[in-house]
């Protein structure tokens, strides 16, 4: 596991992108940590129409204390190595929550 100082956080305009490894189909959904420079997400919906990456958006909205629409999966989106921007927060604002 990687420490969240060490966790990639790219700035964009009104925001942030980083990567998530998802993993679809999990007893319980949450935040799992960093992995391989990636946040983990785990979620319970299946990895088919979207319904994941919709998974990702509301387990990450929740996480960062952001609205769902605030959550954009913006590559990745039939892979478990997803990049997405949040807007609303800032680097220093999301590595405080990992930790």
């Amino acid at each position: 596991m990687s420490s969240a100082m060490e966790f990639p956080i790219k700035a964009v305009p009104g925001g942030v992108e980083f990567a998530v490894r998802a993993t679809p189909g999990s007893a319980k959904a949450g935040v799992r940590g960093l992995h391989g420079g990636a946040l983990k997400v785990a979620v319970q919906a299946p990895p088919e129409k979207g319904k994941a990456n919709e998974a990702v958006v509301e387990v990450l909205a929740t996480f960062l204390g952001v609205p769902p629409r605030a959550v954009t999966v913006v590559a990745g989106h039939t892979s478990r190595q997803k990049r997405v921007q949040v807007q609303g927060v800032d680097a220093a604002a999301v590595r405080q929550r990992i930790t």
